[in-house]
């Protein structure tokens, strides 16, 4: 498939982009580590099949110290033994928070309960702006069908000028 359409072209595609940018730089800066950020952004884009973000999160997570094994196994974090409690919290809510439409429940209780138990309420909070904004990512580039493999980690600086 060819890409169809380039949003960073476009005047309002660019605006929503550099906007959006923005609007993640709080949990950027937040006490949520970088890394886990990375690997929650990365799940969320193998579970929706985007190319583009899958791209941009395996090299940002690498930027941010992760290893290639646990860059490669988190597409299968429960049967891997590379990841915290914590991160296994974290990564169960992307998935869960990824498949709305799989269960009738959302984001299980059981799930929920794990996140409280390793996560402060500002970690809290931007795990779930995190994952809901990674979704929305993933979807513009599905949809546009825009490809992976020419990102570069100064593209996304380019949004924050």
């Amino acid at each position: 498939m060819e890409p169809r359409f380039d949003l960073m072209t476009n005047r309002i595609g660019a605006q929503v982009a550099k906007r959006f940018y923005s609007a993640g730089l709080p949990i950027r800066e937040s006490s949520l580590p970088r890394a886990l950020q990375e690997l929650v952004q990365l799940r969320a884009s193998q579970i929706n099949g985007c190319g583009w973000c899958l791209d941009v999160h395996s090299k940002e997570a690498s930027a941010a110290g992760e290893t290639p094994l646990r860059v490669n196994l988190v597409a299968a974090w429960r049967e891997s033994t590379v990841f915290t409690e914590a991160e296994r919290a974290a990564l169960a809510l992307t998935e869960e928070g990824t498949r709305l439409a799989d269960a009738h429940q959302g984001v299980s209780d059981e799930t929920w309960d794990q996140v409280r138990k390793h996560f402060d309420d500002d970690q809290i909070a931007g795990l779930v702006t995190l994952v809901a904004m990674i979704n929305a990512s993933n979807r513009m580039a599905v949809i546009t069908h825009t490809k992976g493999g020419s990102y570069n980690p100064s593209m996304l600086t380019a949004l924050s000028n």
